[in-house]
This record gives C-alpha cells, structure tokens and sequence, in this order.
C-alpha cells in the first residue's frame, strides 16, 4: 500500500516546507511501527525497513533530517514493540490501521507534487 506512493517522482527533503516534513516525518514513525508489527507476527522479512530506506533514497534528505527520518522510525518500532510484544488479533488490527495511515500520509506527499 504505501509502498506504491514511494516510487513517485524524488523530491529532496530539504525542499518541501516544515509541513511536508512534518508528514515525512510522521510516514517514517508508521513504517518504523508496521515493522514492529509484522516482525511481532513473525514476519521476519526487511518490507518495511525496506521502504524506510526507499523513502530515504527518494528525498534524499541532508543529513540532519535523515538522522531525524532515523529516529521516527525507530521511535515507531520501539512504540510498536512496546505496545504489542506478541500476535494477537489486536496487533493484526494495528498493523491494519497503520498501513491506512501510512498509505493516506504517502498520498498526501504525492499530491503535493
């Protein structure tokens, strides 16, 4: 799902007003949280980590804001991780909801070009 808004057209991060960035930065804590989810539903598999490097690729951030990329989206996995150490039904939910967030706040940046 937000996997298809990443491979828009690349815009560098640095570019888009405090907004936009606010957004990236709300994108990279989703992702860092879908990673958590999957892998607590023994999905061992980078997807997730995958598109967090994508979306890096793609805006080519300086480097203080792919540092702070990195931090939302670990922050994200560490929330996750915290919130649902197991697989439950809860966290099969959760990772449901948070693909949707993802997918809106990735064409939300995709709108805007």
């Amino acid at each position: 799902m937000v996997a298809a808004a990443l491979v828009a057209a690349p815009s560098a991060a640095q570019d888009r007003p405090p907004a936009q960035r606010q957004t990236l930065l709300d994108l990279a804590y989703v992702l860092g949280e879908s990673h958590a989810l999957a892998r607590a539903c023994d999905d061992d598999s980078q997807y997730w980590r995958a598109r967090m490097a994508r979306l890096i690729e793609l805006e080519s951030p300086d480097l203080p804001f792919k540092a702070r990329l990195s931090a939302q989206f670990n922050t994200g996995y560490s929330a996750g991780e915290a919130q649902f150490p197991t697989c439950t039904a809860a966290a099969r939910a959760e990772a449901v909801a948070a693909a949707r967030r993802g997918r809106a706040l990735s064409l939300q940046l995709s709108r805007i070009r």
